[in-house]
């Protein structure tokens, strides 16, 4: 089982930044990825950036140069730092990872409570 609590969110002035972080704990013996997703009311929700362990990224378009993924594999924890900000960034940003619980299961999926990313205009 794999526990994931998110932190950092926050009200900003677009333009501005936040810099999420998720620590993910539990029981797991190898994780593949792990990565940020966003849904906000009335819009689908929506992948942003994700991070492998071998240190691959891959970002939505709309926030490429603008979000970096980051992650720490010692301390199985991945940032994500939001720069020049927007109104349509806002929303509840989710951790997630891609995880193996034990060697008799395949590769699970799991998201944390997630936290709020408001941006005003």
């Amino acid at each position: 089982q794999v526990q994931l609590v998110e932190s950092g969110g926050g009200l900003v002035q677009a333009g501005g930044s936040l810099r999420l972080s998720c620590v993910a704990s539990g029981t797991f013996i190898s994780m593949h990825s792990m990565g940020w997703f966003r849904q906000a009311p009335g819009k689908l929700r929506d992948v942003v950036a994700n991070i492998t362990s071998s240190g691959n990224t891959n970002y939505k378009d709309s926030v490429k140069g603008r979000f970096t993924i980051s992650g720490d594999n010692a301390k199985n924890t991945v940032y994500l730092q939001m720069n020049s900000l927007k109104p349509d960034d806002a929303g509840f940003y989710y951790c997630y990872c891609d995880a193996r619980p034990n060697e008799w299961s395949g590769f699970r999926d799991y998201w944390g409570q997630g936290t709020q990313v408001s941006v005003s205009s």
